[in-house]
């Protein structure tokens, strides 16, 4: 067992804790019994109390049963950060049902392709996302689509200006299998008893990978359990705790240090639907928000608001996040600011957020943490797979109960992402780091060919396979390239197919119609052939060097 960092360990934190043998559904029924009138959520000035979130979800999972959805079947959670985003995923829970997070930005190609992977045919959608779904409801794809505008749940006079998509009326339209979301809660109907324990299927977020298609990182209650209640532990988080939930729910740190953390303690989150700075900071003053998880992006946005200093932030208690390391002049800004240091983690799809942390009393800067309740964590030499020591890089494992059960319907990639090591499995994180005398770990590089662009990741095997959809396209290969904005950014470097005369505005164009918006490339190069190995493999490697080596 990892324990040097103990010295550094959290006052009043246990080494390790027993969780709830419960429902993570349970955690909502406890706090809406204890705290019935409490807000859960504060949205743009509308309060939902946790007696009305519980009520909302029950009724929606007694429609779904309704609807054919049975324990164990999966359902897609297809929206923007909303209060019905909170509604849909306790509602499938509910239902006994499993909950599959899809990233508001992806397009029809990537539904279908979850849709086929996870064999949901019922979903829960935004209104503004209609477009990509109501298709795949005409081929039956999908037989059942619950839609929602954001709208319906403001109802008093916004305090802060609305994102165009909370901006859209309640108009849902008539078509087969589709149903408007405010007549399944009217409808009022009952759910079947709750018959979902620990070690049942509860959530799968889908993870890229170097090659092929994105993965199902399959989560049971328990490990779902772990670090919603860790993490909560780890902030000594309260029940008079106001959140501000700006990093989007679908992802695994929106969606536990922020939903799931929030509803486990009985406290408040304040949604935001679409990142804006201005309504950010309004929102902080006028809730008195004493915490924040972000991106690091987020807070340099925040203070390069002009008329950040006419806005009172003296409520924050505690700010952090992860996906991107925290620059340390912005660091130091933020703190001259708000007194506050920032506080980093590192989490993944597989291990549902976080398994590092930096203990609150004594952060270390661009540094993910220490390992937290119940993980021990190591560094493995990549080559030889032996235990390396202090200060020497290499791949970062890890083992504790919030490690995911394997990839869905995967089993040789499950095969590949776990090791043995002192009788116990260890999950292989694909990231190069080190840790310190200390027992802090930092990130060095990515085993993984992964691109980091402002905290996004984009998987160029992913890009790839949906580029090669493009007639123009006879052999692509994606890399990244310095970006002042981004940190980096994605460009194609293609070979065009013989009698095509596509250029690159037309593949760009077409990019922004089929794949998510932080997955375009930025930047399209033609080619007349690429760098190959003997084998045929194309050098991606090679191609990323000569870029990273001419930008200087």
């Amino acid at each position: 067992m990892f324990e040097r960092h103990y010295d550094v360990w959290p006052a009043l934190v246990p080494h390790f804790l027993d969780l709830p043998r419960t429902s993570l559904y349970s955690n909502l029924a406890v706090s809406a019994l204890r705290y019935p009138d409490h807000p859960a959520i504060l949205y743009y000035g509308t309060d939902l109390s946790y007696r009305e979130l519980k009520h909302q979800a029950q009724s929606l999972a007694g429609h779904l049963q309704q609807n054919g959805v049975k324990a164990g079947d999966r359902v897609l959670l297809y929206m923007q950060n909303s209060p019905q985003f909170v509604v849909g995923f306790y509602a499938i829970l509910r239902a006994n049902a499993v909950v599959v997070p899809v990233n508001p930005m992806n397009r029809r190609a990537e539904l279908e392709y979850l849709i086929t992977d996870t064999e949901a045919d019922v979903a829960l959608c935004g209104l503004e996302l209609l477009d990509q779904v109501t298709g795949l409801l005409d081929e039956g794809s999908l037989r059942h689509v619950v839609a929602s505008a954001y709208s319906e749940y403001v109802r008093e006079p916004p305090m802060a200006e609305l994102p165009d998509a909370v901006k859209l009326p309640s108009d849902i339209p008539q078509l087969p299998g589709l149903v408007a979301w405010q007549n399944t809660l009217a409808a009022n109907h009952v759910p079947g008893p709750l018959t979902t324990g620990p070690d049942d299927l509860c959530v799968i977020p889908y993870s890229s990978g170097t090659t092929g298609n994105p993965k199902g990182c399959v989560h049971t209650h328990h490990s779902v359990m772990a670090t919603t209640v860790y993490c909560s532990v780890w902030g000594n988080a309260q029940h008079h705790s106001v959140q501000l939930v700006s990093v989007p729910l679908f992802h695994v740190t929106g969606m536990q240090v922020c939903m799931n953390s929030a509803i486990y303690i009985g406290g408040t989150q304040v949604i935001m639907t679409r990142w804006d700075r201005k309504t950010a900071a309004q929102l902080i003053e006028c809730h008195r928000i004493t915490s924040w998880r972000n991106i690091s992006t987020m807070v340099v946005d925040l203070l390069s608001e002009p008329s950040i200093d006419d806005y009172d932030l003296s409520s924050l208690q505690s700010i952090g996040g992860g996906g991107a390391a925290m620059p340390a002049a912005v660091a130091a800004k933020l703190e001259n600011k708000t007194g506050l240091q920032y506080s980093e983690g590192y989490g993944l799809s597989e291990t549902i957020s976080a398994t590092h942390m930096n203990p609150p009393q004594a952060p270390k800067p661009q540094c993910l943490g220490i390992p937290i309740i119940g993980v021990d964590s190591r560094v493995i030499s990549v080559d030889t797979l032996e235990e390396l020591g202090p200060g020497e890089s290499g791949e970062i494992i890890m083992h504790g109960e919030q490690i995911f059960q394997g990839y869905w319907r995967r089993d040789e990639a499950t095969a590949e992402a776990f090791i043995e090591l002192d009788g116990k499995r260890f999950f292989r994180s694909g990231d190069i780091g080190y840790y310190d005398e200390e027992g802090y770990f930092f990130l060095v590089d990515r085993v993984k060919r992964m691109i980091n662009a402002s905290g996004f990741k984009v998987w160029p095997a992913e890009v790839e396979s949906l580029l090669y959809g493009h007639p123009a396209v006879q052999e692509v290969c994606v890399i990244s390239v310095p970006d002042e904005r981004r940190g980096e950014t994605v460009k194609a470097v293609v070979v065009r197919a013989a009698g095509q005369q596509a250029d690159a505005d037309d593949i760009l164009v077409w990019c922004q119609q089929n794949m998510s918006a932080y997955k375009c490339p930025k930047l399209i190069e033609f080619v007349d052939s690429l760098p190959k190995s003997p084998t045929g493999k194309i050098m991606w490697r090679a191609l990323q060097e000569q870029e990273w080596s001419s930008a200087g």
